[in-house]
C-alpha cells in the first residue's frame, strides 16, 4: 500500500515537471523577465516596422494616400483593441490557472478565447461593409481622392481582419506559457512579407498595375495571414500546455465572462485611443489634410518607441499573474519594480531620439517642407510625456495581471477623453495647429498621478494580503 501511494504521488508530479510554464514561478525574476521580454520586444519592434512600412511607401506614392490611411487608423485601432483586449483577458486568466495548477480550466480558457475572436471578427466584417458611408462622413475637405482611397483600404483590412484576430490569440497562448520566442518568428515573417510585397502592389512592379492604398491593404492582410498560419503551427507543435482541438470549441459562458472581466477594460483602454485619434483627426482636418497626415506619421513613428515597451508589458503580465496565482508575493513585487524602472528608461531614450532627429524621421515619408516643420514641433512636444507613459504602461501590466484592468481603463478614459480632446480643441482655437500637441503632456500628468494612486491601492488591498509561499507552494512563516 505504501509503495502504491508513493508511486501515485510520483506520477501526479510528473506532468507538472514537464510544464514549461512552471519556470514563471521558479527562475530568478530578473533574467526570466529579460528572457521573456527580449523576443516580445523585438517582435513588437518588428510589428512597428510592419505598421510603418505602408506609410513610408504611401508617402512616396502620394500624400493623399498617406492621409487616407491616417483617416482609417482609428477604425483599425478599434479592430486591434478588440483583438488584443480579448487576447489579454485570455492570457492573464490562462497564466493564473497555470500558476494554480488548474490545467483543465486553462484549456477551457484558451478555446473560449478563440470563440470570442470569431465573434469579434463578425463585428468588424460589418464595419468593412459600411466603409463607404463611414469614410464619406469622417474625411473632411476632400475632392474625392482621399475618400476613395480610404474606403478601399478600410474595406479590405476589415473584411480580412480574421487573420490578425486569430493571430493575437495564438501569440497570447505562446506568451501565457512562456514561449515568447515563437512570437518573434510570427511577427518577423509577416513583416518581411509585407516589406517585399508592399512596393510591388503599391507602385505596380513586375507588370502589375499600381494599386496605391489598395495594394498597401492587400500586402498588410496577407502578411497577417502568414503570421496566423505560423501561430497555429507553433502552438500545435510546441505548446504542450494547451491541446488545441476543434472539438473543444464549445462555448462556456462563465469562462467567456471571466475573460472579458479582465479583457474588457483593455478593450476600452485601446478603443479610447481610437476615439481620441478620430477626434483629433477632425480637429486637425479643420486646418489641412497635411495636419492629419502629420498626426498619422507621428503615430507611426511613436510605435517604434511604444511597441517594445508593450512587449515588456506583455512579458510582465504572465509572470505577475502566475506568481499571484501561486502566492509568490516576493516575485510579484520584484517584477513590478523592475518593469517600472525599465519602462521609464526605455521611454526616456525615445524622448531623446525625437528631440535629436525630428527632421530625419519626417524625411522617411518624403514629407513636403510644410509637413516637416509641423512634424518637428509635434515630435518635440509630444515626446516630453514618454517617460511618464513608460511608468504608467508598466503599472498597467500589474493591474491586468491582478484582475484590476479597470484601473487602466479609468486612466485611459481620463487621459484620452476627458483631457486630450478638450485640451486639443481649446488649444486649436487659441493657438493654432502647433498648440494642439500640448494636449498630450497635459494628459500624461493626470495619467501618471492616477497610476501612482492605483498602485498604492493594489498594494494595500491585494499584495499585502497575499499568503507568502515558497516555490513548492509551502506557506512561509513570518519571522518573529
Amino acid at each position: 500500500m505504501e509503495d502504491n501511494k508513493e508511486l501515485k504521488e510520483a506520477n501526479s508530479e510528473e506532468p507538472r515537471q514537464k510544464r514549461d510554464s512552471d519556470k514563471l514561478g521558479i527562475e530568478p525574476v530578473h533574467p526570466l523577465m529579460l528572457k521573456m521580454a527580449a523576443p516580445l520586444m523585438v517582435s513588437m519592434f518588428v510589428m512597428a516596422l510592419y505598421n510603418i512600412v505602408d506609410s513610408i511607401y504611401l508617402g512616396h506614392y502620394s500624400t493623399d494616400s498617406l492621409a487616407a490611411v491616417s483617416y482609417c487608423f482609428p477604425f483599425q485601432s478599434l479592430n486591434i483593441a478588440f483583438g488584443i483586449g480579448t487576447a489579454v483577458g485570455m492570457s492573464a486568466l490562462l497564466s493564473r490557472y497555470l500558476g494554480a495548477k488548474e490545467y483543465d480550466k486553462a484549456d477551457k480558457v484558451a478555446h473560449n478565447g478563440f470563440i470570442l475572436a470569431g465573434i469579434n471578427y463578425l463585428i468588424f466584417f460589418v464595419v468593412g461593409c459600411l466603409a463607404g458611408p463611414l469614410m464619406r462622413m469622417v474625411v473632411t475637405g476632400d475632392t474625392g481622392t482621399i475618400t476613395e482611397d480610404a474606403i478601399v483600404y478600410l474595406r479590405i483590412t476589415q473584411w480580412l481582419s480574421i487573420a490578425p484576430m486569430v493571430q493575437s490569440m495564438f501569440e497570447r497562448l505562446l506568451q501565457g506559457t512562456g514561449k515568447t520566442n515563437f512570437i518573434f518568428y510570427m511577427q518577423l515573417s509577416g513583416t518581411i512579407f509585407n516589406a517585399i510585397v508592399d512596393p510591388i502592389l503599391i507602385f505596380g512592379f513586375f507588370g502589375l498595375p499600381a494599386m496605391g492604398a489598395k495594394g498597401a491593404a492587400l500586402a498588410t492582410v496577407f502578411g497577417q495571414l502568414l503570421g496566423c498560419v505560423l501561430g497555429y503551427i507553433f502552438n500545435r507543435k510546441y505548446n504542450k500546455e494547451i491541446a488545441l482541438s476543434i472539438r473543444k470549441l464549445r462555448p462556456h459562458l462563465r469562462t467567456m465572462r471571466d475573460i472579458y472581466r479582465i479583457g474588457i477594460p483593455s478593450i476600452v483602454l485601446q478603443s479610447v485611443g481610437a476615439v481620441m485619434n478620430f477626434c483629433l483627426n477632425q480637429i486637425l482636418g479643420s486646418f489641412s489634410p497635411l495636419a492629419v497626415a502629420t498626426f498619422g506619421v507621428y503615430f507611426k513613428l511613436q510605435s517604434f518607441i511604444f511597441m517594445p515597451l508593450f512587449g515588456l508589458n506583455s512579458a510582465s503580465v504572465p509572470i505577475i499573474a502566475y506568481n499571484y496565482g501561486a502566492d509568490r508575493k516576493d516575485r510579484l513585487e520584484k517584477c513590478m519594480s523592475l518593469g517600472a524602472r525599465y519602462g521609464i528608461c526605455m521611454m526616456s531614450v525615445g524622448t531623446i531620439l525625437f528631440w535629436l532627429f525630428p527632421e530625419e524621421l519626417m524625411a522617411l515619408f518624403k514629407s513636403p517642407p510644410e509637413m516637416v516643420a509641423m512634424g518637428v514641433v509635434a515630435l518635440h512636444i509630444i515626446s516630453l510625456n514618454f517617460p511618464f507613459a513608460g511608468y504608467a504602461i508598466m503599472r498597467g501590466a500589474a493591474f491586468q495581471a491582478l484582475g484590476k484592468s479597470i484601473y487602466s481603463m479609468n486612466i485611459s478614459l481620463v487621459r484620452q477623453l476627458l483631457i486630450i480632446i478638450p485640451c486639443a480643441y481649446f488649444f486649436a482655437k487659441i493657438g493654432g495647429v502647433d498648440m494642439v500637441w500640448w494636449a498630450f503632456p497635459c494628459a500624461e500628468v493626470a495619467g501618471v498621478t492616477m497610476s501612482i494612486l492605483y498602485t498604492k491601492r493594489i498594494r494595500r488591498t491585494i499584495i499585502n494580503k497575499m499568503t507568502p509561499r515558497d516555490k513548492d507552494g509551502n506557506v512561509i512563516e513570518a519571522q518573529q
